[in-house]
């Protein structure tokens, strides 16, 4: 399986503008050869600091897939690729930080799934929660890889989250993010805290549940902040493949071997584990849950 990253750099609100850049990259791609999966970062076409502006420069899911599908054949002609992208949803009138999984075909396009972030940080320099409203929900879809599930930036940090994607049957964990640089660790050579943080989660995240993640970062400035780009693949073993600088806007590609995921499985199967306990888990009333009943006989 082929993967290229689009480690993007949009220019704030210009959506159409935005929208040529990553026809400029998708025609890139053709000379090394066209992956099977494109991955552009969170709010790839608009930017991410857009406070009230999201209201305007919000797109349905379908408009967003179609001019994408457009963006692609333009570029590629009827060239198929699986493409997943993270954008700003106006679904009726309700908006949300979300991302699609969409397959090109030669005559037609169809949305797979579209993912609607679930944490929306309202700390620090960040302010969804005032804008948008959030996900409810994280599903594992089948693609031509097996199957797969989309977390957006914040989702990732709440372990339970890829935990709830694994127990459902992903193998490839999607990762559109858009992180703003914030500290310095001093112990790795000044690299930004949150670039180190960031490539741990990524590891101990892959290495846990035995999964590939394509993380993708956007890079570039937005009112004095930057973001930490530093996208990566990251294999079942936690170890990565392939890891972009954290500043320039560029191309990541990398050649995945599917069955390493059975292979690190089988080596860790902390997984297996979890499933034969999970039950009994959640049964504790400790928890703060919904009182529900579980069917021992399905332990």
């Amino acid at each position: 399986m082929k993967v290229a990253i689009v480690q993007f750099k949009p220019r704030k609100g210009c959506y159409t503008e935005n929208l040529a850049a990553a026809t400029q990259a998708f025609a890139q791609m053709g000379a090394q050869g066209l992956p099977d999966l494109v991955v552009l970062p969170e709010a790839a076409l608009t930017g991410y600091f857009l406070e009230g502006a999201v209201y305007e420069l919000a797109q349905s899911a379908q408009h967003c897939a179609r001019d994408l599908a457009a963006a692609w054949r333009q570029a590629n002609g009827a060239a198929p690729v699986e493409l997943v992208c993270g954008f700003y949803e106006n679904d009726a009138g309700t908006y949300y930080n979300s991302a699609l999984y969409l397959t090109i075909e030669p005559d037609a396009y169809r949305i797979v799934h579209v993912h609607r972030k679930l944490f929306l940080p309202t700390y620090g320099v960040f302010d969804e929660d005032r804008f948008l409203s959030r996900g409810r929900r994280v599903a594992a879809f089948e693609t031509p890889f097996g199957r797969a599930a989309i977390l957006l930036c914040e989702d990732l940090w709440h372990s339970i989250v890829p935990t709830m994607a694994a127990l459902k049957g992903a193998r490839l964990l999607i990762v559109p993010s858009a992180a703003p640089g914030r500290g310095i660790d001093a112990s790795c050579a000044g690299e930004l805290t949150s670039v180190t943080r960031w490539r741990e989660l990524l590891s101990l995240t892959a290495g846990e549940h035995g999964v590939f993640i394509i993380y993708a970062g956007l890079v570039g400035f937005e009112g004095g902040k930057g973001f930490t780009g530093s996208s990566s693949v990251v294999d079942p073993h936690g170890v990565a493949l392939v890891r972009a600088d954290a500043l320039d806007a560029c191309i990541v590609r990398a050649q995945l071997d599917l069955r390493e995921i059975d292979a690190a499985r089988a080596n860790l199967p902390l997984l297996g584990d979890l499933n034969a306990v999970l039950c009994d888990l959640f049964l504790d009333d400790e928890l703060p849950l919904p009182h529900c009943r579980c069917d021992a006989s399905s332990r």
